[in-house]
């Protein structure tokens, strides 16, 4: 199967620090990808370059065959991105948000009203953004990331700040739509990782230290569950 997303010896570098060193990988449709990893690993500036919002330092990102450099436009169509977040605007309504964005793509009222029903907001929908809750934000987010339906999602910790009941009608919206798409969502919650994922890449200092399923992960770690596998995997040098 072709991957949808192929990233290629990829790295960047803030002054003196890398932040992302040397990584590689694909995603194929189908797959839900946890990237796995403790605060500062690299997850969010991964996804960045991944949507094209951070250039690399070095190497490529593919998106359906196309490289991200050549072809920026094109290949952000096919993405949708909840960076972390949820950046807003907080005086507009949560519709005229979803309409602003979808005239931006060129979508129409059917798109909206399909992401504000997909994403349960309804309830919510005329009021401003600014009086919502946070869970509630980051919800009226998913929606924009889903606007027009995408084939790839990025998702940069879709269920911080969501209630029990929202995370989990969050977590199987996400598994449902992984079954056409390729989903990769940013998280440090070990429960969302092993729930709702079929393959995590957890990543330590810029590095991927593994990748495949959790059951793989944690007969290669050696340890008895996805906690213990991943304070082996991702122990500095200092903790050591």
């Amino acid at each position: 199967m072709a991957a949808n997303i192929e990233v290629c010896d990829l790295s960047k570098n803030y002054d003196a620090v890398r932040a992302v060193d040397n990584i590689s990988f694909k995603a194929a449709e189908g797959e839900v990808i946890a990237l796995l990893g403790p605060n500062g690993a690299g997850k969010s500036t991964l996804m960045n370059m991944i949507a094209g919002y951070l250039a690399p330092s070095r190497g490529n990102i593919f998106i359906r065959g196309r490289n991200i450099r050549d072809f920026p436009l094109a290949v952000k169509n096919d993405i949708g991105f909840l960076p972390e977040g949820s950046p807003l605007y907080p005086d507009l309504t949560v519709r005229e948000f979803l309409e602003y964005m979808a005239g931006l793509r060129l979508l129409g009222k059917t798109a909206v009203d399909e992401a504000i029903k997909t994403a349960k907001i309804e309830n919510a929908a005329t009021q401003k953004i600014e009086t919502l809750s946070k869970g509630y934000q980051r919800r009226v987010g998913f929606a924009q990331s889903i606007l027009s339906d995408p084939p790839i999602l990025l998702l940069d910790e879709p269920t911080d700040g969501l209630d029990p009941n929202q995370k989990h009608h969050i977590r199987d919206l996400i598994a449902r739509m992984g079954r056409q798409k390729t989903i990769m969502i940013s998280t440090h919650l070990l429960e969302e990782a092993e729930t709702i994922c079929n393959r995590v890449i957890l990543i330590s200092a810029g590095r991927i230290v593994a990748d495949g399923t959790p059951a793989q992960i944690i007969a290669e770690s050696g340890k008895k569950n996805l906690e213990e596998a991943f304070r082996r995997l991702t122990v500095t040098e200092d903790e050591a």
